[in-house]
């Protein structure tokens, strides 16, 4: 990621920030192997936010994503969020998580929380 997005727009936790009592961090594996993961954000008592969604390069394709994203999304209705938002990269490379959101109800929006609006981002929200 950072080698396609500038470094002022690149939004990803680092890993004290995974730490936080707020995000709920999630991961696929095969045996020893890591195929994937992501996080759940809680912004406030209603609203969640998908974060930290990574595929490794050798499981991409493989629907690694689709279900971790399948997972966030039940946790988030088990908490009973009226609503997810994501942000995610607006260049090409980006163009299959935009299509795997919009596959899952995701749609197009304003930044929300401490976001601005960033050529480099794209904004988006599912009602749950």
């Amino acid at each position: 990621m950072n080698e396609i997005t500038p470094l002022q727009s690149v939004h990803a936790l680092d890993l004290e920030a995974l730490r936080s009592p707020n995000i709920s961090f999630f991961s696929a594996w095969e045996g020893e192997e890591l195929l994937g993961c992501g996080a759940l954000k809680e912004l406030d008592s209603k609203t969640g936010e998908v974060k930290s969604m990574r595929t490794a390069k050798a499981h991409r394709r493989k629907g690694v994503a689709s279900k971790i994203l399948e997972h966030i999304i039940k946790e988030a209705e088990q908490r009973a969020y009226d609503c997810l938002n994501l942000e995610t990269g607006a260049s090409p490379e980006f163009a299959p998580a935009r299509a795997l959101y919009t596959r899952y109800g995701f749609e197009y929006r304003n930044p929300f929380a401490e976001y601005i609006d960033d050529p480099n981002s794209v904004f988006m929200t599912k009602n749950l």
